[in-house]
């Protein structure tokens, strides 16, 4: 084997044990029997540009309630950041994760991007006598 050729290898070695490891994703599902306690009151910090504050909220870790403070994470265009709750149903309480759902202003499961009647007035977007979209003279 050439020096080179060594060296090459030795590189592509040393770059991969210095890559970043790989996040596994996987959804886990689960219903305990404990409601989670009520949140607590956080001193939200000043407004970061290009950021969004995800509140903090109480996560299930080796089988009680810890919270998890708050923090701001980079935004998504497009989007809006949905915090993690806790559902009471089928006998316990279930968290669903925060999420990032694209923004969908009169909630009509239509992102408003492809909405053609963001206010749910049967009427094209645009003008209209619609108490929510009032006509301007």
């Amino acid at each position: 084997m050439t020096k080179m050729r060594q060296r090459l290898l030795v590189a592509a070695a040393l770059a991969a044990l210095m890559a970043p490891p790989m996040m596994a994703s996987a959804a886990v599902d689960f219903t305990i029997k404990i409601a989670p306690p009520a949140p607590r009151v956080e001193v939200v910090p000043v407004a970061r540009p290009g950021y969004v504050w995800a509140p903090g909220h109480w996560a299930w870790r080796s089988n009680r309630h810890v919270w998890v403070g708050g923090v701001y994470i980079r935004e998504r265009p497009g989007y809006i950041y949905r915090p993690p709750v806790w559902v009471q149903g089928n006998g316990g309480w279930h968290q669903s994760g925060g999420t990032w759902a694209r923004r969908d202003g009169d909630h009509d499961g239509v992102p408003n991007a492809l909405d053609r009647d963001r206010d749910n007035d049967g009427l094209r977007n645009g003008p209209d006598k619609h108490p929510r979209n009032p006509v301007r003279p």
